[in-house]
């Protein structure tokens, strides 16, 4: 098996426990117009999506104008909700892990920009490389994210571990050909291993992560 050369994020339930935020954002919004939704129909129905594609399916008789005003509202409240954010535990040890290796590190998101560059900037954090689904032709489900961030960077999906919380974003990161580990901040570890994940764990702290990187991940500079 080839060594690691970078790791690929996820943002939301991946960096940092967000999926909670975004929950009650949605469902605050939904209440407004009627829909009672609960935890088990923000899984099935939006975690994972785009909010283009989710306002129009679940809020059909909007208009444009007032799906753009319902998503522009959503998302700012989540960033309300999302200020003094903090990252997962361990992915500050795996931050620096990578950092002394060499290895280079890759945002891939279906967020919007300006959720990404709030999270970011909370969370202290910088990537060599940024692909938002929203600026590509697909989004995850779809590999295109994925394959996206490898050909910036110049990889094969080999040299690459991905790190997902969704088994929409798992499917993107494994049909892009990249082993995956799923984070189950806000799914359960079958749905995330129906999906494709080799791996579930609750932190960064899960010492089988450590393990694998350590087999597999490049040893530091002497």
């Amino acid at each position: 098996m080839a060594k690691l050369r970078a790791l690929f994020f996820d943002l939301d339930g991946t960096l940092a426990d967000t999926d909670r935020l975004h929950e009650q954002a949605w469902l605050e919004g939904l209440a407004r117009y009627g829909i009672q939704a609960d935890h088990h129909y923000y899984q099935t129905q939006i975690s994972g999506g785009q909010n283009p594609e989710i306002v129009r399916r679940v809020l059909p008789w909007l208009s444009e104008a007032e799906r753009a005003a319902f998503i522009a509202q959503k998302e700012a409240r989540f960033r309300a909700l999302a200020k003094g954010i903090t990252p997962l535990p361990g992915l500050q040890r795996l931050w620096r892990w990578a950092e002394a290796r060499g290895l280079r590190r890759a945002l891939v998101s279906n967020a919007p920009r300006e959720n990404a560059a709030h999270l970011l900037e909370q969370l202290e954090l910088s990537f060599d490389c940024v692909v938002l689904s929203e600026e590509l032709p697909a989004g995850k489900p779809d590999p295109l994210p994925y394959r996206t961030a490898l050909e910036r960077l110049g990889l094969g999906p080999e040299a690459v571990l991905a790190f997902e919380d969704s088994p929409s974003g798992v499917r993107s990161a494994v049909g892009a050909g990249i082993r995956t580990v799923a984070l189950t901040t806000g799914h359960r570890p079958e749905a995330l291993e129906q999906a494709g994940a080799f791996l579930c764990i609750a932190d960064f702290t899960d010492e089988r992560l450590w393990d694998w990187l350590q087999s597999y991940g490049p040893t530091a500079p002497q």
